[in-house]
């Protein structure tokens, strides 16, 4: 994903399956000081250069990432 500094985007998760009675998720940034992310998946771009964010499931620990390059 490409962001520029100052812009934001929102990670749509999907959780198999649909009706897992556990859906609550964490949201973590390799790098905070070139991209952050919140706790409902808004990613910002603070300066050039790449991050990696992670979301982790609470019931069962899978994880995913999307690498985030800002320019």
């Amino acid at each position: 994903m490409n962001l520029a500094v100052g812009a934001s985007t929102v990670l749509k998760v999907q959780i198999n399956p649909a009706d897992a009675a556990n859906k609550q998720v964490t949201f973590k940034t390799s790098d905070p000081t070139v991209a952050t992310v919140s706790s409902d998946g808004t990613v910002a771009g603070v300066k050039a250069g790449s991050a990696t964010v992670t979301v982790t499931t609470d019931d069962g620990g899978k994880t995913a990432t999307a690498t985030v390059t800002v320019a």
